[in-house]
C-alpha cells in the first residue's frame, strides 16, 4: 500500500469516529416544562478540607455540591492551560432556564471556557438576573476514569444529577483555578469547579404533566427541595 493509499484510508477512518461521535452525542429534545425545577444544593463542610490530588493538581474541597439540571452545551478542551484537570465544561441550566419555552427565545454558546446566551429579541421572556441566577458554566473535573466516561456521553438536552464538591485547584507549577461560591455572579471567576464523583442521567418529566402538590412531595422525597 503506497503512502496516498495510507493517509486516504487514516483520513476514511478518522472522518468515520467523527460522525459516529456526532450521532452519539446529538442533542435530545425534552418535552416542554420545567425538566429540572430544582435549585442546586450547596452544603457547608462540616469538618475541615481534606486537599486531594489529582495528577499534577491539589484540590482543596470548598462545599459539597448537588446538581440537577439540563445541559445546555457543553464543550471538551485539549490544549488550554487547564484541560490536564478539566477536559470538558458544562453549560447548566435549571428552573426557568429548563424550559424550552423559555430557551427557545437565546442562542447558547460555549467558548474560552465561557458560556454565552444571546437574546434572539430584545425582550427577554424572563428577568435578566433570572436567566444568571438559574444557569452557569461549570469546569466539571472527573474524580476517576468511570466518571469521565460518563461526562463525556452527556448530551445537549439531558438531564444530568451531579453530586461532588466544589473545590479550588493549584498544580505544581503555580497554575490555579477558583470555584465560585454563588449563583448570582456572572464573568470571569463566575464558573463553578466541581469535582464530580457520580453522574445520573435522568429522565426528563415537564413539571407541566405533574400536578403541582405532587411535584412538590416527589422533590421532597428526594432531598431536592430547600426551606425557604
Amino acid at each position: 500500500m503506497d503512502l496516498r493509499s495510507v493517509l486516504f484510508t487514516a483520513l476514511a477512518a478518522a472522518g468515520l469516529w467523527q460522525a459516529n461521535t456526532r450521532w452519539q452525542l446529538r442533542p435530545v429534545h425534552p418535552r416542554d416544562g420545567l425538566i429540572a425545577p430544582a435549585d442546586p444544593l450547596q452544603t457547608d463542610l462540616e469538618a475541615a478540607p481534606v486537599t486531594t490530588t489529582l495528577g499534577r493538581w491539589h484540590l482543596t474541597p470548598r462545599a459539597r455540591y448537588d446538581i440537577t439540571a439540563r445541559v445546555l452545551s457543553r464543550e471538551d478542551y485539549h490544549f488550554d492551560l487547564i484541560s490536564d484537570l478539566v477536559p470538558e465544561d458544562l453549560a447548566l441550566g435549571w428552573g426557568p432556564m429548563s424550559d424550552n419555552r423559555v430557551l427557545s427565545a437565546f442562542t447558547i454558546s460555549q467558548g474560552g471556557r465561557f458560556y454565552m446566551w444571546m437574546p434572539k429579541q430584545p425582550e427577554l421572556p424572563i428577568p435578566r438576573q433570572v436567566v444568571i441566577e438559574h444557569s452557569a458554566n461549570t469546569h466539571v473535573i472527573p474524580a476517576n476514569r468511570a466518571t469521565r466516561r460518563q461526562l463525556e456521553r452527556l448530551r445537549v438536552g439531558q438531564v444530568v444529577h451531579l453530586t461532588g464538591f466544589l473545590v479550588d485547584g493549584v498544580r505544581d507549577d503555580g497554575a490555579y483555578i477558583h470555584t465560585s461560591m454563588t449563583r448570582s455572579d456572572t464573568g470571569p471567576g463566575a464558573c463553578e469547579v466541581m469535582l464530580v464523583e457520580q453522574v445520573d442521567v435522568e429522565q426528563a418529566v415537564s413539571r407541566s404533566e405533574v400536578p403541582e402538590p405532587q411535584a412538590a412531595a416527589t422533590l421532597a422525597k428526594r432531598g431536592r427541595l430547600r426551606a425557604p
